[in-house]
């Protein structure tokens, strides 16, 4: 019984670290602000592909001429990818359909995008939308910025 008692205990502890270090990394990250709530779908299909399959929800941190982009549900303490303004070709806007509607924040906004030579897929909201195409087209002069 008392063995019984003391594994309980001690799944509880771990589930309640286990929380503690997701929120705690999720707070580093928004420390030094520029954050937003954004999903990602990498190396994406010519056609449109609704299924919601490959969307992996993050949070995504401006950092000068890069947007770091990190899984939610993870514990590494990098970004798992990195955006560069400069490479970044903005290829169309649309809203979520069929199953998307399901993987995806309620008030998403799909954005079609190149990042050397691979094709993406970022959701956001519409706020987070105004800020990174304004983000986009604040690049220093000379530097080429395609937003369609």
């Amino acid at each position: 019984m008392f063995l019984a008692l003391l594994v309980s205990a001690l799944v509880v502890a771990l589930v309640v670290i286990g929380l503690f270090v997701f929120g705690l990394r999720r707070r580093l990250i928004q420390r030094s602000g520029g954050t937003f709530d954004c999903s990602l779908r990498w190396n994406v299909p010519e056609e449109t592909d609704t299924s919601g399959k490959g969307w992996v929800y993050g949070v995504a941190r401006y950092s000068g001429d890069r947007i770091a982009w990190f899984r939610v549900f993870s514990y590494a303490p990098r970004p798992r990818r990195v955006l560069e303004r400069a490479a970044i070709e903005v290829l169309d806007r649309r809203l979520p359909e069929g199953e998307e509607e399901l993987a995806l924040l309620s008030d998403s906004v799909v954005l079609g995008c190149l990042h050397r030579d691979t094709r993406l897929e970022l959701a956001m909201s519409e706020d987070a939308l105004t800020g990174f195409l304004a983000w986009l087209e604040a690049a220093p002069p000379g530097q080429r910025v395609n937003v369609a």
